[in-house]
């Protein structure tokens, strides 16, 4: 089979065309995506920046109890629950010192691997909190 951009050389596909066959991929991420830590001036802290975020927009469905808990089974009210990771997880929740490798990461993009974005049916995270989860994750993701 020719590929799109192969037809369209060919002058078998007008340009319009093409757009119509290009994935959709959502809007970028305000966050690039590399293991560097963003700030390296500014260590980010679980209990004083991660845990805010999750409980402020995560916990609908990710806190026993609530809701939405049974879809996931992810616990992020704390760093042992999140470490201990869902019912469901598709691969390591959180790699140290390697954000684009945790699906904690890869779920907070405008693109996941599998699934859904998150947090599910609500705007994505302000480009902030996801700068301070992916600086936690690439400074080791750390307890403090």
């Amino acid at each position: 089979m020719l590929r799109p951009a192969l037809l369209l050389f060919a002058g078998v596909l007008p340009a319009a065309c093409l757009e119509a066959l290009a994935p959709e991929v959502g809007p970028p991420s305000p966050v690039p995506a590399c293991n560097d830590d963003l700030d390296p001036a500014r260590d980010a802290s679980f209990r004083g920046d991660v845990l805010p975020i999750f409980q402020r927009a995560c916990g609908r469905c990710h806190a026993p109890g609530e809701e939405g808990f049974d879809r996931s089974g992810l616990d992020l009210t704390s760093y042992a629950s999140l470490r201990a990771g869902g019912s469901r997880s598709m691969g390591a929740i959180v790699v140290d010192g390697e954000p684009c490798a945790s699906v904690l990461w890869q779920k907070l993009g405008p693109a996941p691997p599998f699934g859904d974005r998150m947090p599910r049916d609500e705007s994505p995270l302000p480009g902030a909190d996801l700068g301070l989860i992916h600086d936690w994750i690439a400074e080791g993701a750390r307890d403090d």
